[in-house]
C-alpha cells in the first residue's frame, strides 16, 4: 500500500491535493447533514474508524473548492480523496506505532532553512515568513503543524529505507543493461504495406459497406448573420448602445423569435449554407459553425470582434457521395491504416510463435529490394533514430531476436539484433555515483513494494460504500 500511496502523488488528484497552501479555503455549510456515530461511519482501519465528519473535514483541510468535487463526481474524485485521507492515516498509525517524533529544535531548524524566508543575507527574516502566511490565507499554527506532519512522514521513510547502500554488481548491471553496444539490422516496412492507390473500388465499396455507420457524416443546412457594430448601430465603436442591442436580440431569441424576424428587425445580411460539410477548404466561420451543430437551433455567438446569429436549419447524417474525393481519400486511408495493422500483427504472430528466421527477414528485404540497413546502438539512450519506447524493446531482448519498432517520424521498422557487446563499469568510472544513485532507487523501490504488501496484511480496510454514497449525494 506504500508504493501505491507513493504513485498517488503523480494523479491528478494528488496535484491538486498538493497546492494546499495556494487556493483560497472554503468553508462549507455542512451544518447538521453528517453526524458522528456508527451511523455516519465511512470507514475502518482495523478498529480505528473514519467517520463521514472526518472526510469532510480533511476535504476542508485540503483546500479544494466545493464546485471543482461537484464537477468530477463521475471521475471518481471522492474516492481518490478517500484513498488519500486514508493514506495518510495509515502513515500516521505507522508513525505512531515505530513511536517516530520530531524535536521542537527541528521543526525550527527547519523552518530557518527554508528559502522561502531568508532575507537578502540568507538569514531567518520574521517579516517574509509573516509575508508567506499572509498571502497564502493560512494561520502559523497550521502551516508548522503541516510541516511537522512532513517531517514525521519523512522520518518513517528514512526510517523503512534510510542507511541503504548498493552492491557493485547490482549498479553494474543497471549500467551493463543500460549501456550496451546494440548492433541492429532493420527494414523499412511501408514498401511491404499495400499502398492507398492500389486498393480497388471494389475493396472500398465492401469496407464502406461493413463501416457504414461510423462513416456516415453529419450534413447541414444552416444560416447566419455577422454582427458588428457597423451593421448593427452604424458605428465603428463597441459602445453601450451595441451591447444593448446586442442583450435584445439574446432577449428575442429567449423568447423563442423566429431567426429571420430578428434578421429583418435589425437589417442585417444573411448567409445560408445548404449540405454544408466541414473541410479545410471552407471559410472558418462556417467550419465553427458546423462544430457547434449540435448546441440548439438558434443561439448568439461571441467572436469578440463581432458576434453570430445562428440558425441551424437541420442536421441530417448519411454517406458522402463515391463521387466525393476527400470521403475516398479518408476510406483509403482507413484501408491502409487496417491493412498495415493487420500485417504488423500477424508478423508480429509469427515472431512470437518463433517461425520467423534469418532467410524470412532476408526476403522481406530481397522481394521489395528494400535495403537491409546497419545501425550500431551505444545505449538505451542512443535516441538518433528511433523512439525511446523501441530503444527499450530493442535493448530487453537477446541476440537473434527479431520485433517491430518505429522512429520519430512514425516510420514503422522490423528490426534484428545482430550483435551485443557488454561494458562493465567501475567505481572510478565518472558515471558511477550517478547509476550508484539508480541502483539505490531501485532498491528501495523493492523495499517499498515488500513493506507495501507488508502493510496490507497488517491493516483491514473496510469502506461502507452506502455511507460514501451519502456523501456523494451531498455534493449532487
Amino acid at each position: 500500500m506504500l508504493n501505491s500511496i507513493r504513485k498517488f502523488s503523480g494523479t491528478i488528484f494528488a496535484k491538486i491535493l498538493l497546492v494546499i497552501v495556494t487556493i483560497p479555503f472554503v468553508l462549507w455549510g455542512m451544518g447538521g447533514v453528517f453526524s458522528s456515530g456508527n451511523t455516519n461511519s465511512l470507514g475502518k482501519i482495523n478498529n480505528f474508524n473514519i467517520s463521514t465528519q472526518d472526510f469532510m473535514d480533511h476535504l476542508r483541510s485540503s483546500r479544494i473548492e466545493e464546485k471543482l468535487i461537484k464537477e468530477n463526481l463521475n471521475n471518481n474524485i471522492l474516492e481518490e480523496l478517500l484513498t488519500q485521507m486514508i493514506s495518510k492515516k495509515l502513515i500516521d498509525l505507522e508513525i505512531k506505532d515505530f513511536n517516530i517524533i520530531v524535536s521542537e529544535k527541528a521543526l525550527v531548524n527547519k523552518l530557518k532553512k527554508n528559502k522561502e524566508f531568508l532575507d537578502e543575507k540568507k538569514n531567518f527574516s520574521r517579516i517574509e515568513y509573516e509575508k508567506f502566511l499572509l498571502s497564502n490565507n493560512i494561520s502559523a499554527n497550521r502551516y508548522e503543524s503541516i510541516l511537522k506532519e512532513s517531517e514525521l512522514r519523512e522520518n518513517l521513510f528514512k526510517y523503512i529505507s534510510g542507511g541503504i547502500k548498493s552492491p557493485y554488481f547490482l549498479t553494474n548491471n543497471i549500467y551493463k543493461n543500460e549501456n550496451k553496444n546494440i548492433t541492429i539490422q532493420f527494414i523499412n516496412l511501408e514498401k511491404l504495406y499495400k499502398s492507398r492507390d492500389k486498393f480497388t473500388n471494389e475493396e472500398i465499396k465492401k469496407f464502406i459497406n461493413e463501416n457504414k455507420d461510423t462513416l456516415k457524416k453529419d450534413y447541414v443546412d444552416f444560416s447566419y448573420a455577422k454582427i458588428t457594430p457597423k451593421n448593427l448601430i452604424g458605428s465603428e465603436e463597441y459602445n453601450k448602445e451595441f451591447f444593448s442591442k446586442i442583450d435584445e436580440i439574446e432577449n428575442k431569441i429567449s423568447n423563442q423569435e423566429k431567426f429571420n424576424q430578428i434578421i429583418i428587425d435589425y437589417k442585417l445580411d444573411k448567409v445560408t449554407r445548404k449540405d454544408f460539410i466541414s473541410s479545410e477548404n471552407n471559410d472558418v466561420v462556417d467550419n465553427e459553425i458546423y462544430k457547434a451543430r449540435n448546441e440548439g437551433s438558434l443561439f448568439l455567438d461571441d467572436k469578440e470582434e463581432y458576434f453570430l446569429l445562428v440558425e441551424i436549419e437541420s442536421v441530417k447524417s448519411r454517406l458522402p457521395s463515391f463521387d466525393d474525393s476527400d470521403f475516398l481519400n479518408k476510406v483509403r486511408t482507413n484501408l491502409y491504416n487496417k491493412n498495415k495493422y493487420e500485417f504488423n500483427k500477424a508478423l508480429i504472430e509469427k515472431i512470437n510463435s518463433k517461425n520467423f528466421n534469418d532467410n524470412d527477414f532476408k526476403k522481406m528485404g530481397n522481394d521489395t529490394n528494400n535495403t537491409i540497413k546497419d545501425l550500431k546502438l551505444k545505449s538505451i539512450n542512443d535516441r538518433n533514430k528511433f523512439t525511446s519506447e523501441s530503444l527499450e524493446i530493442i535493448y530487453s531482448l537477446p541476440k537473434n531476436n527479431y520485433s517491430i519498432i518505429a522512429d520519430h517520424k512514425n516510420n514503422i521498422y522490423l528490426a534484428k539484433i545482430v550483435d551485443i557487446k557488454i561494458k562493465n563499469i567501475t567505481e572510478n568510472d565518472k558515471d558511477f555515483n550517478e547509476y550508484n544513485s539508480l541502483s539505490i532507487g531501485k532498491t528501495k523501490n523493492d523495499i517499498y513494494t515488500t513493506y507495501d504488501n507488508f502493510l496490507n496484511s497488517k491493516y483491514n480496510i473496510k469502506i461502507n460504500e452506502k455511507t460514501l454514497e451519502r456523501v456523494k449525494n451531498y455534493f449532487r
